[in-house]
């Protein structure tokens, strides 16, 4: 089971990343859920989600703890940093937040420059798909080829199309 939280402000996407975990784990034949919190000003606002990805019937959307924190902005590290796991993930747009993390349990840091990124690459409302690109290479949890096909069906599924996205996530994924 993989309990994740996507935290930024409103505007970043980290809904739509939470979105995309799941229409992945569903299209692999997983169970999922998806629980999104926001503030009343989406854009600029704060917003997180809760997502797992379970193997098993989820019996809660709610997580206290979780396995996986991508955390698009300062806010969200503080917010969030001690919900991680011993021994969890905590992802850091480091091109947002430059302050050294300090947990109160045993995690590992992963420093991603995902804003930088998307904005070199000419998209930069894509620094969530270039920190999912991350997510995959450290994680494991769709292979890479099948998590693009996925994103991009999603977006189809929406009448939007980027050529972009799929570079934006493989940068990501080469960036660690």
């Amino acid at each position: 089971m993989n309990k994740i939280i996507c935290s930024g402000f409103g505007g970043q996407g980290v809904l739509t990343a939470g979105m995309l975990l799941i229409y992945a784990g569903a299209a692999d034949g997983k169970e999922v859920s998806f629980s999104p919190s926001y503030g009343s000003e989406m854009r600029g606002g704060t917003a997180n989600c809760n997502v797992i990805i379970s193997e098993n019937k989820i019996g809660s959307p709610h997580i206290e703890i979780c396995d996986m924190l991508l955390a698009m902005n300062g806010p969200s590290i503080d917010k969030f940093k001690d919900s991680v796991r011993d021994g969890g993930l905590i992802f850091v747009n480091s091109s947002l937040i430059s302050k050294k993390i300090e947990s109160q349990h045993d995690c590992t840091i992963i420093n991603i420059a995902a804003t930088g990124i998307a904005n070199e690459l000419s998209n930069a409302r894509a620094a969530n798909l270039v920190m999912l690109g991350a997510v995959m290479k450290i994680t494991n949890m769709f292979e890479i080829n099948s998590f693009v096909k996925s994103v991009d069906d999603y977006f189809l599924s929406k009448g939007k199309t980027n050529s972009l996205n799929a570079a934006c996530i493989l940068k990501g994924y080469a960036s660690v």
